[in-house]
């Protein structure tokens, strides 16, 4: 039996103990550089535009990608931070972070680049004019503007209509955008301020990405080709991609044979042949390039595929020759392409690693570059090597296959700083990040902490190469593993647990946790205060802390008002040396580690959440089934239950008559295959006399519902209920779950926070009865986001009301709403 409890996360042991799958330094296939030299002749850019990670259509990209050979870029007007978390209990910007690095998984298997805005998705919208007002349209038409106007598509195409049949409010604000940055991007009287680094652009056509491959539409194209020389189909290799989105269940089945995709013109001229019509493909669009054509054709003709390396002298030369050329956009293009397939054919291997994942201020760190002239291409000499303030001249001869090894240490100053995801170091604003650099605009990732800057000469002509420095280790199963490094504080804090409640006329002592992570030697530089409403709580003046040490501090925390109620303050962590609005001492640090996608780190202030709340509860043992991840589990506690986490091991042995009531967390019925075989245990507890509280699930692709979970029938649908402030109807006021231990009113449905419910049940069985209606404005209310039936001794709950968001949001009614759900196999008392 697994019981939990608040634990502080140590920080200093947490750096070293993860084993995860990061990025090695990547080398081409011949296939892929046959494949590349045959680009260098392909000058078209196709930009995809949607709303969120996982609503491209890889296929389509790979296609252009692998194909057509044209630049092909995804433009996700969102991170998906608004979504549900299918691998962990990772929600908003955590849940953003995440799927950023699915999509450019993704993106590394299809070829095409990644962009974003920076609107923050917020969750369901059921109209783009609710999602215009909250992202700010405006700015996000900039983005958008920005984006085509700095990777210059020839041809837009828009995932979803401009007329709603996407459904969600974000897919059609992303066509609608799309479709207004046609002519915003070409006006250089729209955002002018990014004149001072893109030029205005035209594009030629928008067009609609249809649905299902057919119906009315102005072009068809087979997409489901096979690619001998990668050896896959187009449906194979989106599969791949699109099996990336872990966090959201999309695995899906790779597709062979004929695929035809639709496309209707939005803007634009309507193409007839072809979608790129009247763009200009080839060097005839760079004024004096036409012979560079026949250049690259004896390039392509003349690749030798057991000895890309003879290809190396070519490349050079096609590199002078274009260089050669007017500055312009296709010009700069082609010069990045080639310069990495002189790298790749030429085997030239560069790497910058540390053993330090983490570069602490006030400290230093080892950084080793090496070089390797692996296929021996002649006349290659190291000159240069840059990291960070460093420049150091070099000038070693690159022999065949022999390691040229540089290793500096690098000091990391209080200045440098810290390794934050660049749309999480402003506060964010309503419905979008805070993003002060125009530059930024549409990168997809982080900075690197460090890059190494090599400069090379190859055949008489210098290149500079920059590779980001990456922590190298070998794992005993996984072996040899790259991570990011990251620039970290000399201490960090973190505080736990992350809300305390307080109810309402009971005098109560509640413990805070601060611990305070010294990850080099202090000297007893660190003073840290709790700062609470009533009082500073200081840890001690001028303590000494040794490097990688880790001290945790117990605080009790009464409350002095017992007639408070629905009121939230924030009990902050401040260095008192350098104060709250410059240190960075007083961050805390979230580590984020899935085995598919590269470590995530995070800084940001901690605080607790402080909630007084009018509270009855009736019960104490409750049993959470753990579905997809989230922290219910966390407020329970916090309310006063005795909290015990049940998995396949745990159900199988317990006796579930122990439990004053069972909840099953968000999707469990569609993560544990093992559910099913539980039912009629389960059931079994409810007709003795259980309670058994069923939280959403869904029926879908991404979550099929295997399995019977009520003792009366009902079906899941997709109603959802989006507005935080919708109003809510008391169907049956009467009933005991809107009185007992708590008297739900009005005012419980307030401060909500992005929805109010989600999945709701339907079609139900006669037995169910309904005890809320809600709705969003247009829609008619409905009924089932709270069913409860009377089964036997005991008594069943199937909910979509969201608690998981509101709930560690410190919503007070959605505390006392969820008491009373719990209460209902009690006896009643009004």
């Amino acid at each position: 039996m697994r019981m939990i409890k608040y634990f502080l996360p140590v920080f200093i042991i947490c750096l070293q103990c993860f084993k995860l799958t990061a990025q090695a330094p990547q080398q081409l296939t011949t296939a892929e550089m046959y494949l590349a030299l045959k680009k260098l002749n392909v000058l078209g850019s196709v930009l995809y535009i949607a709303a969120h990670p996982d609503d491209e259509n890889t296929r389509l990209l790979t296609y252009f990608s692998k194909e057509k050979l044209y630049r092909t870029g995804y433009l996700s007007l969102t991170r998906g931070d608004g979504g549900q978390n299918l691998i962990g209990d990772e929600q908003g910007v955590e849940l953003g972070l995440i799927r950023t690095q699915e999509l450019l998984a993704a993106r590394r298997l299809d070829g095409a680049e990644q962009f974003f805005s920076s609107a923050y998705d917020f969750g369901y919208s059921k109209n783009p004019e609710e999602t215009f007002k909250i992202w700010h349209k405006e700015a996000i038409l900039g983005d958008v503007v920005w984006i085509i106007r700095k990777f210059q598509p020839d041809v837009v195409i828009t995932r979803f209509p401009t007329t709603g049949e996407g459904g969600h409010g974000h897919h059609t604000a992303s066509a609608i955008l799309a479709n207004e940055a046609f002519f915003a991007a070409a006006d250089p009287a729209k955002y002018p301020e990014q004149l001072k680094y893109v030029q205005s652009w035209q594009v030629k056509r928008v067009l609609w990405n249809g649905f299902g491959g057919s119906g009315a539409n102005d072009y068809r194209l087979d997409v489901g080709g096979f690619n001998a020389l990668l050896g896959k189909s187009y449906g194979e290799v989106a599969a791949l991609s699109r099996s990336q989105h872990k966090s959201q269940g999309f695995g899906v089945a790779a597709t062979r044979g004929e695929v035809f995709e639709s496309f209707t013109t939005t803007n634009g001229t309507a193409p007839q042949q072809d979608i790129m019509e009247g763009a200009e493909l080839t060097w005839k669009r760079v004024p004096g390039a036409s012979h560079i054509t026949d250049n690259i054709n004896a390039l392509v003709a003349g690749f030798d595929i057991t000895a890309p390396e003879k290809t190396v002298p070519g490349l050079i030369k096609l590199y002078q020759a274009i260089k050669a050329l007017p500055a312009g956009y296709w010009r700069e293009q082609k010069l990045k392409e080639i310069q990495e397939l002189i790298v790749q054919c030429g085997g030239l291997y560069i790497e910058g690693v540390t053993s330090q994942q983490f570069a602490i201020k006030t400290d230093s760190i080892r950084i080793t570059v090496t070089v390797n002239n692996r296929l021996g291409i002649a006349d290659a000499g190291l000159q240069q090597i840059t990291i960070d303030k460093l420049d150091t001249a070099v000038l070693k001869p690159l022999f065949k296959n022999r390691n040229v090894v540089f290793s500096t240490v690098i000091p990391v100053t209080e200045a440098k700083p810290n390794t934050q995801p660049y749309w999480l170091v402003n506060k964010m604003t309503d419905g979008r990040f805070a993003i002060d650099d125009q530059l930024k605009i549409g990168q997809p990732d982080a900075d690197a902490a460090y890059n190494v800057i090599v400069g090379l000469t190859i055949g008489g002509e210098r290149f500079n190469y920059t590779v980001p420095v990456k922590y190298k280790f070998t794992d005993p199963v996984k072996g040899e593993l790259y991570q990011p490094v990251f620039v970290v504080p000399a201490a960090t804090v973190m505080t736990s647990p992350s809300t305390i409640l307080f109810k309402k006329g009971k005098q109560e002592i509640h413990p805070v946790y601060l611990q305070v992570n010294a990850n080099t030697d202090l000297k007893g530089k660190l003073s840290v205060s709790l700062l609470t409403p009533d009082s500073v709580l200081t840890v001690k003046e001028k303590e000494t802390f040794a490097a990688r040490t880790s001290k945790t501090y117990p605080f009790l925390l009464k409350n002095k008002r017992l007639d408070v109620t629905g009121q939230t303050t924030l009990l902050g962590v401040a260095n008192e040396d350098k104060g709250t609005d410059t240190a960075d001492y007083y961050l805390s640090v979230r580590a984020i580690n899935y085995d598919h996608i590269p470590s995530i780190k995070y800084f940001y202030p901690d605080a607790v959440k402080q909630l007084h709340v009018d509270l009855k509860t009736e019960g104490h043992k409750i049993g959470y089934i753990v579905g997809a991840g989230d922290k219910v589990p966390d407020a329970l506690l916090q309310m006063g239950y005795d909290v015990t986490l049940i998995t396949e091991k745990e159900i199988a042995a317990l006796d579930l008559k122990g439990f004053d009531a069972i909840l099953t967390g968000v999707r469990a019925y569609n993560t544990n295959e093992w559910m099913p075989a539980y039912y009629t245990k389960l059931m079994q507890y409810v007709q003795n006399g259980g309670n058994l509280i069923v939280q959403y699930n869904t029926n879908s692709n991404a979550g099929p519902l295997r399995t019977t979970m009520g003792p009366y029938p009902f079906t899941l649908s997709r109603t959802r209920v989006t507005d935080e402030n919708a109003a809510v109807k008391f169907v049956k006021p009467e009933h005991q779950v809107l009185n007992y231990p708590n008297k739900i009113t009005a005012n419980d449905f307030k401060d909500w926070i992005q929805e109010r419910s989600i999945y709701h049940g339907s079609n139900w069985d006669k037995n169910y009865e309904t005890i809320l209606s809600m709705g969003d404005a247009g829609e008619a209310p409905d009924e089932g986001s709270l069913l409860i039936a009377k089964y036997g001794k005991g008594y069943f709950t199937y909910t979509g009301i969201v608690f998981f968001r509101q709930l560690p949001a410190a919503v007070p009614g959605a505390y006392r709403l969820l008491a009373n759900i719990i209460a209902l196999n009690k006896k009643k008392a009004f």
